[in-house]
């Protein structure tokens, strides 16, 4: 069963309930007399009618959700008060590497600390995993900026002491941006550059700074968390392990 088909799943989920829903008979009324609070807990029954009817489509869901996709040799621990970590750099270099293969033009990538949502255990990699890590029906997004608009997202990343990134050297010191390069090359303010992020962020979301005015900005069709699953498939036939080391990209000078 492919991934495509999750979102199928949690449609026919919804409709179903919908659909039963729809065959109760609904009465309206003005205003209510001999109000009663009702407690929603363990002493009402469950309506067996509706878990049955259900039960097929979650047994299929959750197949689908539990396949294994990859291979994590250790754990990886989500911390947004971290400028750097082994999950944000994975996560940075996924989105290059899916970037990269949209267009080979894109030369660095950006998400943000509180975009990653959950972290990656050691073990098995499911199709739920990816699904903690990104909930949200995010796009992948590729922008063109100018040289000026990048050393205002630099200043950004400094403000916010370090976002996840790839292909990029900072270092920051007291929330202020010493250094800032992309491919190991500082900033041509008279250059353009590509930036692969999703469209959260390119339309403001996380409060991000200098993406407000790109010079061309293009929406994928792909969600980021489909594209995650493909990459982690394309590793895992590769040979390779989801993994990623600390390799000082986000550096805080004392």
């Amino acid at each position: 069963m492919r991934v495509l088909n999750l979102r199928s799943f949690n449609l026919l989920l919804i409709s179903t309930l919908l659909l039963l829903a729809s065959c109760k008979t609904s009465y309206y009324q003005a205003s209510v007399s001999n109000k009663q609070m009702l407690a929603i807990d363990q002493t009402i029954a469950e309506d067996t009618s509706i878990s049955n009817y259900i039960e097929p489509y979650k047994i299929q869901l959750d197949q689908a959700m539990n396949r294994v996709i990859g291979t994590a040799p250790e754990n990886m621990i989500h911390n947004r008060n971290l400028p750097e970590t082994n999950l944000s750099n994975f996560f940075s270099d996924a989105l290059l590497a899916i970037g990269e293969n949209i267009d080979p033009e894109v030369s660095f990538s950006m998400a943000t600390k509180d975009g990653i949502r959950s972290s990656i255990k050691q073990g098995d990699v499911t199709v739920r995993t990816v699904f903690e890590l990104m909930p949200f029906e995010n796009y992948i997004t590729i922008l063109t900026l100018k040289g000026t608009d990048v050393l205002r997202l630099a200043d950004f990343i400094a403000k916010t002491n370090g976002q996840p990134v790839g292909n990029v050297k900072v270092k920051i010191q007291d929330k202020k941006l010493v250094e800032f390069k992309i491919n190991n090359q500082v900033i041509d303010p008279n250059k353009t550059y590509k930036l692969v992020t999703y469209d959260f962020i390119a339309n403001g979301g996380d409060h991000v700074e200098g993406l407000s005015n790109p010079i061309q900005s293009v929406t994928s069709s792909e969600r980021v968390r489909e594209a995650l699953i493909s990459h982690i498939e394309k590793l895992t036939k590769a040979g390779k392990k989801v993994e990623s080391k600390l390799d000082g990209r986000v550096e805080i000078i004392k």
